[in-house]
C-alpha cells in the first residue's frame, strides 16, 4: 500500500473513532447524572428507613464510581485516537513538503564533526528535520547520535531492525501516541543522576514499624467505638505521637517529595513504553537484545516502572492537609511511602538508565523505521567486503523531490579520487551531498536513494565548508587548513571517504591551483578513497599522471540564450562555464 494512502485511511478510521467514543463518552456522562439524581431522591425519600436508603446509597455510589472509570477509560482512548490522527496528519504533510516548521535539530550541529556541518544534516530543510519522528528528548537525541555515529559495524544488523520496524506501522505509530500523551518536564539523564545519589535516610525498622502502628491505631479507635476504652482522647494523644514519629523525618521527606514529584510524569510515560516493548514480538537480533536488556528476573522491567509510580503517587497525596494530618498520626504514611521509594531506588536505580536507554534506542529507531516504510521504492544497500566501495544506479538526493529529482550511476572503486568539474548550478555540490547522504544513511542501516547498491561500508568526511571565527581569532583560510590537515591526520589511522568541495577558496588562483594540486596527490599517494568538485580545469590533468584519479563533470548548454542543464553526471572534463553569461544575463556587466 502507498505511504499516503495508509495515512488518509487511518486518518478517516481514527476520526471515526473519535466521533464514536464521544458519543459514548456523552452516554456515561447522563448515566452518571441519572444516577447522581435517582440516589439522591432515593435517600431523600428512605431517608427515615435506614435499611433502605443505606444500600441504596451504598449501590448509587458504586454504580456513579463505575460509570467514572469508564469514562475516564474512554477519554484517555479518545485522546489517544487524537494523538493518532495528528501522527497521521503530520506524514501526509511531510509527504508533500511541509516539514519546515519541525524540530531542526539545530542544538547537534557541530563543525568539528565529519561531516555534519558540511552535508545539511542539521538546520531547516535538514535530513534529520525530514526523518525525526521522536517523542522523547532522549530519543532525539539518539537519533541525532546515529546521524553522527559514523559507524560502519554491524550495519546488517541495523539494516534488519528497520527492516522489521518498517513492517510495523501500527505498533509505530501506537508507540509514538502512547508517548505523546504524557508530558514530561525533567529530562532521563537528570532522573537518573538524582537516583544514583540519593542516600537513604530512614532506618530498616520502617520496614515494620508503619504496619504496627497502623494496627495499634485501629485497634484504639474500634476499642473506643465500642465503648472498651473510656476516654476518647487517648486517640488524640496516639495521634499526636504518630505526628510526632514522623517530624523526625520530615524536612528530609520534604525533599524527597520535592524530587519525585519531578520525576512522577516521566515514570508513567516510561512504563507505558517499556510495557509496548515487552509486550511486541521481535524476530531481528538488534531488537531482540533491545527487548531483553529490560528484563529484570521474573519481573518485567513496565511493572516495575508502575509500582514505582504507585510509590510516587501515594506520596503526593501528603499534598492533602486533612489526609497528612490523619494519615501520618494514624498511619504514618509518609514514612511508609519513604520507605518504599527509598528500597525501590537501592533495588533498581542502577538499572534505570539501561531501561531509559532502550526506550530511547527504539524511540529513535521509529523514526527509521518510518523513513523506511515512507520510501518503499528505496533499496538497501547490498553489504560486500570486496570490490566496489559504492556502485549505485539512478542514485539520487533523498530530500529531491521524485518528480523532479534527477539521478545519476555511480561506481567508485577503493582507492579511486573522483575530479567533478561543472558550470555553477550545474549539480556538483547536490551530488556531493547525494553521495555523502549514501554513506551516511548505508551506514546506518537505511535504505537509500537509488534503483540498487552494492557498498563496501567505510567512514566518511568531507570539507564543503568552511567559516571564519572571530572569536578563535581565524581567518577563513586558516580554518580551512586547519580542517584539511584534520582530515589527513585522521586517514593516517583508518579508512574515509574524503568528499571535498572547492577547496582552498581562501588564497588567489595561482596557489589554489598548485595547492589543490598537491593535496589530491598527497590523499591519492595516503590510497584515500573520494571525490573533489573544483571550477579549476587544470586540476583535471593530474588524471593524466595518477591512474587512480578519474574527471567527471556536470554540464551547462545555452540554447536560445537561455541555461539548461541536464543534471547528469557524465565522465570527462567540463567545457562550458557560465559565470560570464550569468553576469551579462542578469545585467551586472
Amino acid at each position: 500500500m502507498n505511504p499516503v494512502t495508509y495515512y488518509q485511511e487511518h486518518v478517516e478510521k481514527y476520526q471515526a473513532e473519535v466521533k464514536r467514543l464521544g458519543k459514548r463518552m456523552a452516554s456515561f456522562s447522563v448515566l452518571r447524572l441519572l444516577v447522581f439524581l435517582v440516589s439522591g431522591f432515593g435517600v431523600y425519600l428512605f431517608f427515615n428507613a435506614l435499611q433502605i436508603m443505606i444500600p441504596m446509597l451504598v449501590l448509587g455510589v458504586v454504580l456513579f464510581l463505575y460509570l467514572l472509570s469508564k469514562y475516564t477509560d474512554l477519554k484517555h482512548q479518545r485522546a489517544f485516537n487524537r494523538a493518532l490522527i495528528h501522527i497521521n496528519e503530520d506524514e501526509i504533510e511531510i509527504a508533500n513538503g511541509n516539514f519546515y516548521d519541525r524540530d531542526s535539530g539545530l542544538q547537534f550541529q557541530d563543525p568539528k564533526h565529519f561531516y555534519s556541518l558540511d552535508i545539511d544534516l542539521f538546520g531547516r530543510g535538514s535530513f534529520f528535520q525530514f526523518i525525526n519522528r521522536t517523542s522523547i528528548k532522549e530519543g532525539t537525541v539518539k537519533l541525532a547520535e546515529s546521524l553522527k555515529a559514523n559507524d560502519i559495524l554491524e550495519i546488517a544488523s541495523r539494516q534488519n531492525a528497520i527492516k522489521e520496524l518498517n513492517e510495523k506501522p501500527q505498533w509505530r505509530q501506537y508507540y509514538s501516541a502512547t508517548s505523546n500523551l504524557v508530558t514530561v518536564e525533567t529530562p532521563a539523564k537528570q532522573i537518573i543522576s538524582w537516583l544514583n545519589t540519593h542516600k537513604n535516610f530512614l532506618p530498616r525498622v520502617m520496614l515494620w514499624l508503619p504496619l504496627v502502628f497502623s494496627a495499634v491505631s485501629v485497634l484504639i479507635i474500634g476499642l473506643t467505638y465500642f465503648g472498651v476504652i473510656t476516654r476518647p482522647e487517648i486517640i488524640g494523644y496516639w495521634l499526636l505521637i504518630g505526628l510526632g514519629v514522623s517530624g523526625i523525618y520530615l524536612k528530609k521527606i520534604n525533599v524527597l517529595a520535592s524530587n519525585t514529584d519531578k520525576v512522577r510524569d516521566t515514570f508513567r510515560q516510561y512504563a507505558q513504553l517499556l510495557d509496548l516493548i515487552e509486550n511486541e514480538t521481535f524476530l531481528s537480533e538488534l531488537l531482540v537484545q533491545k527487548q531483553k536488556e529490560i528484563q529484570a528476573g521474573d519481573k518485567k522491567a513496565s511493572d516495575i516502572f508502575k509500582a514505582f509510580s504507585k510509590y510516587l503517587d501515594a506520596l503526593d497525596n501528603r499534598n492533602n492537609l486533612i489526609g497528612a494530618i490523619f494519615g501520618n498520626g494514624l498511619f504514618l504514611i509518609d514514612l511508609k511511602n519513604s520507605y518504599q521509594i527509598e528500597q525501590w531506588i537501592n533495588q533498581y536505580g542502577s538499572k534505570v538508565s539501561d531501561w531509559f536507554e532502550v526506550v530511547s534506542f527504539f524511540d529513535a529507531y521509529n523514526s527509521l523505521g518510518t523513513y523506511a516504510y515512507n520510501h518503499p521504492h528505496f533499496e538497501y544497500p547490498e553489504l560486500v567486503e570486496k570490490g566496489a566501495t559504492i556502485k549505485a544506479k539512478e542514485l539520487g538526493h533523498p530530500l529531491l523531490d521524485n518528480n523532479k529529482r534527477v539521478d545519476s550511476d555511480l561506481c567508485i572503486d577503493k582507492e579511486q579520487f573522483f575530479i567533478v568539474t561543472g558550470a555553477n548550478m550545474a549539480g556538483k555540490s547536490t551530488f556531493l551531498r547525494t553521495v555523502s547522504l549514501h554513506i551516511v544513511m548505508a551506514n546506518m542501516g537505511l535504505p537509500v536513494c537509488a534503483k540498487s547498491s552494492v557498498y563496501k561500508p567505510i567512514k566518511l568526511i568531507t570539507s564543503m565548508r568552511t567559516s571564519d571565527s572571530l572569536t578563535d581569532d581565524s581567518s577563513y583560510f586558516f580554518s580551512e587548513l586547519t580542517r584539511l590537515k584534520y582530515i589527513v591526520d585522521v586517514i593516517q589511522e583508518d579508512s574515509y571517504f574524503i568528499i571535498l568541495d572547492e577547496i582552498l577558496k581562501g588564497t588567489n588562483s595561482t596557489d589554489k591551483a598548485i595547492g589543490s594540486r598537491k593535496f589530491v596527490e598527497k590523499l591519492v599517494a595516503s590510497h584515500a578513497t573520494g571525490i573533489i568538485a573544483t571550477h579549476d580545469l587544470s586540476l583535471c590533468e593530474v588524471e593524466q599522471e595518477l591512474e587512480d584519479v578519474k574527471n567527471y563533470y556536470f554540464d551547462a548548454e545555452i540554447i536560445e540564450d537561455e541555461l539548461h542543464f541536464d543534471y547528469k553526471l557524465k565522465q570527462g572534463i567540463c567545457q562550458n562555464m557560465n559565470a560570464s553569461f550569468l553576469l551579462k544575463k542578469m545585467d551586472i556587466v
